[in-house]
């Protein structure tokens, strides 16, 4: 199984704070099937910055720690990158890591509460430079989680969305994990990652996610979901089912 969204690396973010930490997260992942891990510490969020050529450095040291004490686990450079007016032109100055090497899929993380006004004409700029955004946990952003077909205009440009699994089996509430449902049943997202922080504190959680779903829909909605990983690490071209529209109910005695 494939991490793609995980805050692993030490003491550069809110994840894990000491190494110690880290090890204790790549031993809680192996045990829940996961083999690779994309290292994805915040970028740009108001409070951290970890620009491409430092984080490349944390997964050297990290991985061969790993290796050294023999755990079965690897790791890869990402970022979670916050939306910004600058977005385009810190790719341009090489500061951006994406999921893969040829520097296609990028995670894009939106502010809790609200949906930037500027993020359309950004992600056609993206789009027309061969990037694909790919939209972090919008079943935890409160414009998205009010209306999910709020997703379909990026969609329809190309772009991903990825959801949280803890998200699908209730660890942030039940309005999070009825949006996560919605998402996952409607196609409007298309991979599941941990966006683990830790062991105590928002841990993976990816095994419970996918056998939930695969108990909700079934096992071709699972594996569906494991090829995108696939795809977005090796920078393969991505083919998911069809997005549909959530239908709003009705109030009313009928």
């Amino acid at each position: 199984m494939i991490d793609l969204h995980c805050h692993i690396l030490p003491g550069v973010d809110d994840g894990a704070d000491t190494l110690a930490d880290s090890i204790a997260m790549a031993e809680k992942a192996i045990s829940q099937g996961i083999t690779h891990i994309l290292c994805t510490p915040h970028h740009n969020n108001g409070k951290y910055v970890n620009p491409k050529a430092a984080v490349i450095d944390k997964v050297t040291e990290l991985q061969a720690e790993l290796d050294r004490r023999n755990l079965p686990l690897t790791l890869l450079e990402g970022q979670e990158v916050r939306i910004t007016g600058d977005l385009v032109e810190e790719i341009q100055q090489d500061q951006i890591l994406f999921t893969d090497l040829a520097d296609t899929y990028l995670l894009i993380e939106f502010p809790t509460m609200d949906v930037p006004a500027y993020t359309e004409q950004l992600f056609f700029k993206l789009r027309n430079m061969g990037k694909v955004p790919v939209i972090v946990h919008p079943e935890r952003n409160a414009k998205f989680r009010e209306d999910p077909n709020r997703l379909i205009p990026y969609l329809e440009m190309g772009c991903l969305a990825q959801l949280t699994a803890p998200s699908y089996i209730g660890v942030f509430g039940k309005d999070i994990q009825k949006a996560a449902k919605q998402m996952v049943e409607h196609n409007l997202v298309q991979i599941m990652a941990s966006d683990a922080h830790g062991i105590k504190k928002r841990t993976f959680a990816m095994k419970e996610a996918f056998r939930q779903i695969g108990h909700d829909f079934d096992e071709e909605k699972v594996k569906a979901m494991e090829q995108v990983a696939k795809d977005l690490i090796n920078g393969d071209a991505v083919t998911y089912p069809d997005y549909t529209e959530v239908k709003k109910k009705r109030f009313g005695l009928f």
